[in-house]
């Protein structure tokens, strides 16, 4: 049985609209800088409603020690009073894609639905700036915020961190450099569906190879890329740290028919058994992105539900 037909058939609609118009999904397209093109042109006809409770502001701020500046971009609730909640916001797009306009649409409805002050980082990508290029440009962004707390109108006391994909896989790097660096402080994490992995060797790498989203050969080109001919450390692949402890609480999900379930299913497991509270969940019938390639599927809106739930509950 192909694992296609294990879809949810109502998010499987844009899936087989996308293969369509693209066979064999985005990998198809073998040059980086015209796949990237290829999808901010896909994104860009997704007309998604300015939202009149959220501001936005773009800044420019230091990046790591002796790199470029980093640019970020700020969400703000226009009707928000008191010192807010902070979540930090990591873009996906497996090392090599994405952009903070690219995931400007979750950014603003995460900042409107929790109520949070959310900063969103652009980061380096690959294959131009390997690792450690994207995670020290994310750490960097998590420094500035939490040191601007009280400019910025947050509670540094209540700072989470998001991302999904390969931000999820930099969600968790970040924090174990937020960790073994002394700072700044998280009291939550939400890595979704994270790419953090580099070995390919389980089960659910095995099946996913003809979904058209993320499958096995395009994750294995994209790992090559980041790593640019270097071994794998903790803060590239994170299922390689040893010592999982004092990482904050986490909030883990992933669809049945994602190339990373297995990874994540285990490195939630890790996180259990290393005395991190850890909710997992695991969501029949979705593919990796599911809920952004098909916004308003039942399955969709439930697993926002349970997202929004976790960040409200975290930092209320």
């Amino acid at each position: 049985m192909s694992r296609r037909e294990l879809i949810d058939p109502e998010v499987r609609v844009p899936l087989d609209q996308l293969l369509e118009a693209m066979p064999g999904g985005f990998n198809s397209v073998p040059d980086i800088v015209q796949r990237r093109a290829t999808v901010e042109a896909m994104l860009s006809g997704i007309e998604v409603p300015d939202n009149p409770n959220v501001s936005k502001d773009d800044r420019t701020i230091p990046g790591p020690e002796g790199e470029p500046d980093v640019t970020v971009r700020v969400y703000r609730p226009v009707n928000a009073t008191g010192p807010l909640p902070g979540i930090f916001f990591i873009h996906g797009g497996g090392m090599i894609l994405g952009s903070v306009e690219g995931e400007d649409a979750t950014a603003t409805l995460i900042c409107d639905q929790t109520n949070a002050l959310v900063v969103s980082v652009e980061y380096r990508l690959s294959p131009e700036h390997p690792h450690p290029a994207p995670v020290e440009d994310c750490y960097a962004g998590l420094v500035w915020m939490a040191k601007n707390a009280a400019e910025l109108g947050f509670d540094p006391d209540r700072l989470a961190i998001y991302g999904a994909s390969a931000g999820g896989g930099l969600t968790i790097a970040t924090a174990l450099l937020a960790r073994d660096r002394g700072g700044p402080a998280l009291k939550y994490m939400m890595p979704i569906y994270p790419m953090i992995d580099d070995t390919n060797t389980t089960a659910s790498s095995d099946e996913i190879v003809d979904i058209g989203i993320w499958d096995r050969a395009g994750n294995i080109e994209a790992w090559a890329w980041y790593l640019g001919g270097r071994p794998a450390d903790q803060y590239a692949a994170p299922t390689r740290a040893e010592d999982l402890s004092g990482l904050p609480p986490a909030f883990i999900d992933v669809g049945t028919v994602d190339l990373f379930r297995d990874e994540d299913i285990a490195f939630a497991q890790r996180l259990m058994a290393a005395g991190v509270p850890t909710e997992l969940h695991v969501h029949p019938g979705s593919y990796h992105a599911a809920e952004t390639f098909a916004a308003d599927a039942a399955l969709s809106q439930r697993i926002w539900a349970m997202r929004l739930d976790a960040l409200r509950r975290a930092l209320a």
